[in-house]
Formats: structure tokens, sequence, C-alpha cells
């Protein structure tokens, strides 16, 4: 049957690709480790063009020395760009991660903020780390993040054309339900991760082969997928 037929719509499918996600990855959960919602933005931060591995190499001796925003503001600047050393661009996200930790201090009591607006005043937060620390730090979908796997794969599985982060959410955030914004995101990136990678995406062993219009680009043995629906 050509999947046209049973997911007819854009929405319709991205319900199913999500309960299909949720049934691969049931424990599916932000994997930078943190206790605190400010040791969350410092981890998501670091994690810019590193692996999240990484990050959580790096972060315990970190927090363990500055705990809180109040001690990175106040830091040794050499002596936290040579603890965030191993992320990379280590000069420009010390920078970053202590000017922004001064900011909470000095405008949200040492607290990090629940609202979009605010968290992105701080220097070096855009809409995807903001989106992150919302979602799992206080339970608040505003947003969809989008990473290079998010990105990657709503466009293969045909749910937008866009190619910016800011347009892409917003696509996704017509066709997705609010509650589910960021159980999409994670299990995405989970994805991403472990089948559709960028160079060689197994289709073959892929759960949401029959719903991706780009399964029989890799793989023509599945060239009924290539019929999926991009209508609205």
């Amino acid at each position: 049957m050509s999947i046209t037929c049973k997911w007819s719509s854009k929405r319709q499918r991205a319900l199913e690709l999500l309960l299909r996600l949720k049934r691969l990855y049931p424990e599916a959960t932000c994997t930078l480790n943190y206790e605190t919602p400010v040791q969350l933005l410092v981890a998501v931060m670091l994690s810019a063009q590193c692996t999240d591995e990484r990050v959580n190499q790096v972060t315990p001796p970190l927090f363990e020395q500055f705990s809180d925003a109040a001690a990175i503001a106040s830091a040794n600047r050499e002596e936290l760009e040579n603890l965030v050393r191993p992320t990379g661009f280590y000069r420009n996200k010390a920078k970053n991660i202590q000017a922004a930790c001064k900011m909470i201090v000095s405008e949200f009591g040492g607290e990090v903020p629940k609202r979009m607006e605010e968290l992105l005043k701080l220097p070096g937060v855009a809409r995807k780390s903001a989106n992150v620390v919302l979602a799992h730090a206080y339970g608040i979908n505003v947003g969809v993040t989008v990473d290079t796997h998010v990105k990657r794969l709503s466009k293969r599985l045909g749910l937008t054309e866009q190619d910016t982060p800011e347009r892409i959410e917003r696509d996704l955030m017509r066709i997705l339900p609010q509650p589910e914004w960021e159980n999409w995101s994670i299990r995405l990136i989970y994805h991403g991760r472990a089948i559709c990678q960028f160079r060689q995406p197994k289709c073959s062993a892929c759960v949401l082969a029959e719903l991706c219009p780009s399964a029989a680009r890799f793989n023509p043995a599945l060239g009924e997928a290539g019929t999926a629906s991009s209508s609205n």
C-alpha cells in the first residue's frame, strides 16, 4: 500500500513517526549530565560543536569547583578556560558562560530564567540552547530544539523544506502537538546518531522507512517509501 493512503498529511505522518520513535527509544532523555538548571545551561553551551560524551567528561571537575552561577561569574577566566578547553573553542565558550552567569546573578537573582525572551538575552544563548534548558530543567515546551540531527532528519522525512533552524522549527511547531515538541527532538537526535546517519543512513534497519520519502534514494529496495506525501 502506498503510504500516501494511510498517512495523507504531514501532521498525520509526524504523529505516526513520533509514536514509532517513542516505542524505539522509550527512555530517551537529554544525555548531558547536570544537577541544576545552571549546570544544564553551561553543559549545553559547552556542547556546541562538541559531543555530549566529551562535555560529560569536562563538567564534573568544572561543577565541583564552580557549582552555581555566582561561582562561575566570579571565577578566574584563565582557570575557567583551562577547565573547558577539551570542548573546543574554549576561550569563546568560557567568555560567554561567564558573561551569562554574571547576568543570571545580576538580573535574575542567580536563577536561570524560565522565559524564552529572558534566556535569549544571555550571551551565547540562542533558541536551540534555550529550548533544551526550558524543556529539561523546567518541563516547559515553547519551541522545538533543532540541532544538526533534527534538521537532517526532519528534512529527510519530508516534514520541512527549510534550511535554517528557525524556519524548520516553525514548520515542526505547526504539525506537532506542543507537549511533544521536545519528545520529537530528543528521539530524533537518538535516531540520527544510531540509524539515520549523515553519510550512510541505515534505511533497511529503520522503523521509519515506510514513512520516509528519502528512503528510496538511499536504498532503492525501499522504493515504495518514496511516494510519501509532503502535503500539509
